[in-house]
């Protein structure tokens, strides 16, 4: 379900805390997404991004696609909006992804 005045399916937030502590972490998430059988979807990826809204630290931001709602909810993430681009990484998924997801924007 898509957050209020959202349109289409909702992408999912996850919040890995402190960028510097965050890397056992994103792999044991990369372990999980490789394991989902929506991971062989085109538009299944996972992006991440530093985020420090205004904080000394920043931490990494994880953005679920709408095809790995399943995972997203096992992971305790967040509905949200599609993301903005600027400063997103792949963090797992195919590069394809980048087309099925931003196709304007490619």
């Amino acid at each position: 379900m898509a957050p209020a005045g959202v349109a289409g399916p909702a992408w999912h937030r996850l919040s890995l805390g402190d960028a510097l502590l965050a890397e056992s972490e994103l792999a044991r998430i990369r372990c999980r997404f490789t394991a989902d059988p929506a991971a062989a979807l085109a538009d299944a990826a996972i992006f991440s991004r530093h985020e420090s809204e205004g904080r000394m630290h920043c931490e990494l931001v994880l953005y679920l696609s709408p095809a790995l709602s399943a995972l997203a909810a096992g992971l305790g993430a967040c509905p949200c909006s599609r993301p903005a681009r600027a400063g997103l990484g792949l963090a797992a998924g195919e590069e394809e992804a980048w087309a099925a997801l931003f196709p304007a924007l490619v």
